[in-house]
């Protein structure tokens, strides 16, 4: 992931008593000139920040009081994040005589007052936490946090915690490091805190972080044998155990024949990451990522006969918060293949600049990634990936050899077991992959592993509906020994439905004995079960079958195309 965001903690991270270290200073100054953005991220009152570090300028903003205020100081603009601190419970410190400095928002004591502050605070009935740093201890409303203070200022910023790198030396660290992509602790912090962190700075005090500081590159990567905390769940084995794997673990292959679940691995992989707040530019050939629109965040964006413009997918894509699904399934093959091929370098370039998108996603990848294309497709820095396809043997031998993950749903054909082949050459994986059931995926192991078993597992559920090639089948024909036939009497008469589309359309054409018939027999559901294998809309056809005696034939006229467009979702000059 590329590092855009700085975000440090003052007191005993940068500052010694109070007093920032000018080496520091100077390797922020350096940074900020490579366009990284630098928070500064301290419990302090912003008076008493302003007081002892001078002119803030030296950053881009600043959270001060524990996540309570927010300050921008070339706009010289300051927002405060929580309420501030009720008069009552102000009285009643000052009644116990305890000693107390009090922001716009925060409140500070001694921790050795902490058994008063918090019968107090348990008394009054206040919405308030305590949290401690050193032998200070703050008083902040609930939900106040570093980790909060911080989400406020990137959204004013228009950067992204997934680019950020946290460093922190205290027990009030905890939240900023968790916040951040990647977490830091100082070695002379605190044991707790560096029992949590992704990595360690080393050395001691502030002059071993400036030497840190100028040492950074543009990728946050985690240091050899640490293990990623962030993980995506792929399901469990038969044993019971979870399979995961990690967030940050580089280029991931996901293989298998037609129809046997491959998107919906992917699917599965992309919910998790946009629920977790990363964007994603997901290009979908099929139409099979369209449900991911009904996650928060997630622009569907084509669909058509023509692909979206690339200025309009790359001007969603610059925006941190937001995930797009390139719909491309409406369009003609040769069409798909260049617009892929000018689309992914614009987007490798955005990530160089801005970090964004995260992940890309590009399902029959073997389409666009042949050995021949274009290097800029190769050669992409989206090492973020994730790659689908049917046909691993078709890819550039340079894309197989970067997947560092590579995930199988059932494999049968000859030809592709060659080429996933287990490396001793024994054809010890072939059983393995040729068994796999629907619902069932299996982790191939990574060059060199301990253990060449296959990992087996029972695929984990998804957040949204999945219909395979839901869009393709709107409009595209299927066989046309699949096609549904309307029958009077035993005899094919009139229109056949080779699509949902054509099916929503003729059910008001057909005489009304020749639909009450179909009805009755329940062919509908079925033909939509076997054809289709969307279980869901099958079974709501099914119910309203049963109940076709009973009602108008009018209305169940009206019904289907409704659940056929209710399933699939909005669909332009719907019948």
């Amino acid at each position: 992931m590329k590092l855009t965001v700085l975000a440090l903690d003052y007191d005993g991270t940068i500052a010694v008593q109070g007093v920032l270290d000018q080496a520091v200073r100077a390797a922020i100054q350096g940074l900020r000139r490579q366009g990284i953005v630098v928070v500064l991220v301290t419990g302090r009152i912003l008076r008493d920040l302003q007081r002892s570090a001078g002119d803030l300028h030296f950053v881009d903003a600043i959270v001060a009081e524990n996540g309570g205020v927010l300050a921008h100081p070339e706009a010289g603009s300051t927002t405060v994040l929580g309420q501030p601190p009720p008069a009552a419970f102000l009285q009643e410190l000052i009644r116990q005589g305890i000693a107390t400095g009090i922001g716009q928002c925060l409140v500070e004591a001694d921790a050795m007052d902490a058994a008063a502050i918090i019968a107090s605070i348990r008394q009054l009935g206040l919405p308030l936490s305590v949290a401690f740093n050193r032998g200070r201890l703050m008083v902040l409303p609930q939900a106040i946090s570093k980790a909060s203070g911080l989400h406020a200022a990137l959204r004013l910023l228009g950067r992204s915690a997934h680019n950020a790198l946290g460093i922190g030396d205290g027990e009030n660290d905890h939240a900023l490091l968790e916040a951040c992509e990647l977490g830091v602790a100082v070695a002379w912090g605190h044991p707790a805190l560096i029992a949590a962190a992704d990595a360690v700075v080393p050395g001691q005090g502030p002059p071993a972080m400036a030497t840190y500081l100028r040492g950074l590159g543009g990728e946050l990567r985690l240091p050899e044998g640490r293990l990623d905390r962030r993980r995506l769940a792929l399901g469990v084995r038969a044993n019971g155990t979870p399979v995961t794997i990690a967030m940050r673990s580089g280029p991931v292959l996901i293989v298998g024949d037609s129809g046997t679940g491959k998107s919906w691995v992917a699917g599965l992989l992309c919910e998790q990451l946009i629920l977790a707040g990363y964007a994603l530019c997901v290009l979908d050939p099929e139409g099979d990522y369209r449900s991911l629109a009904r996650l928060p965040g997630v622009l569907h964006l084509g669909g058509a006969g023509q692909p979206p413009r690339l200025a309009e997918v790359l001007a969603a894509l610059r925006h941190p918060e937001l995930s797009a699904v390139v719909d491309l399934s409406q369009v003609e093959p040769a069409t798909k293949r260049a617009y892929v091929a000018a689309l992914v370098p614009q987007l490798a370039a955005l990530r160089a600049h801005s970090g964004l998108p995260h992940h890309l996603v590009l399902d029959e990848a073997h389409q666009f990634l042949r050995e021949g294309v274009d290097d800029r497709l190769l050669k992409t820095e989206l090492d973020a990936s994730i790659l689908v396809t049917y046909r691993a043997g078709e890819l550039a031998p340079a894309v197989r050899a970067r997947s560092r993950v590579v995930i199988a749903t059932r494999v049968a054909r000859p030809d592709e077991l060659g080429r996933l082949s287990d490396p001793a050459g024994q054809g010890r994986w072939e059983p393995g992959l040729r068994t796999l059931a629907v619902g069932e995926a299996a982790l191939l192991p990574p060059p060199g592993a301990a253990d060449p078993a296959l990992d087996r597992f029972q695929l984990a559920p998804r957040q949204t509906d999945h219909v395979r090639h839901r869009v393709k089948y709107l409009d595209l024909p299927v066989a046309a020994a699949k096609a549904f036939v309307f029958t009077d009497g035993g005899r094919p008469i009139g229109p056949r439905a080779a699509t949902l589309r054509e099916l929503a359309g003729t059910v008001h054409e057909v005489a009304d004995r020749v639909l009450r018939g179909h009805l009755e027999r329940g062919d509908l559901s079925r033909w939509i079960g076997s054809v289709y294998t969307d279980p869901v809309l099958a079974a709501d056809v099914a119910t309203l079958e049963h109940l076709s005696p009973q009602e108008a034939l009018s209305d169940v006229r009206a019904a289907i195309p409704r659940l056929i467009k209710e399933r699939y979702g909005p669909i332009d000059d719907w019948v």
